[in-house]
């Protein structure tokens, strides 16, 4: 309840779908009087994410060989530096994940290498836990 409505809510997309499903969340977050915005990862370094406490709800989609959208790629690069320190987040961003995938690319295993559609949100899931942001909510 209130915790969500004293810092604002970014919610930061990868990918068309993710794009969709991250303006729905503002639009719903907006009639729950929750201040959220929408961002495409490929704009991540503007929002000063390891500076200002906030909460963060990073939508991404895998797309083929366990990668991600061309847009978010600079965003995961950043995070998954091996030069973080282990508190980088600490106090500053809690967040959860939503991660998305394409099933068809299973089907197609001519195309992919993935075991399945969600690689790239669990990774991230796991690193921006790892050098110190606080989950909010489990990975969907």
């Amino acid at each position: 309840g209130e915790f969500w409505t004293m810092v604002g809510v970014a919610v930061l997309y990868g990918g068309e779908l993710a794009c969709e499903i991250a303006e729905r969340l503002v639009k719903e977050g907006k009639e729950k009087s929750v201040e959220m915005s929408a961002h495409d990862m490929a704009s991540f370094q503007a929002l000063k994410l390891a500076e200002e406490p906030r909460i963060v709800i990073f939508v991404i989609q895998t797309v083929e060989n366990d990668e991600p959208p061309e847009s978010a790629g600079s965003c995961i690069r950043f995070f998954k530096r091996k030069t973080h320190s282990e508190d980088l987040l600490a106090g500053k961003m809690s967040f959860t994940v939503l991660a998305i995938g394409d099933s068809n690319l299973l089907l197609d295993r001519q195309t992919t290498t993935a075991k399945d559609c969600n690689k790239v949100g669990q990774a991230l899931d796991t690193r921006l836990g790892q050098i110190g942001g606080g989950r909010v909510l489990p990975r969907g």
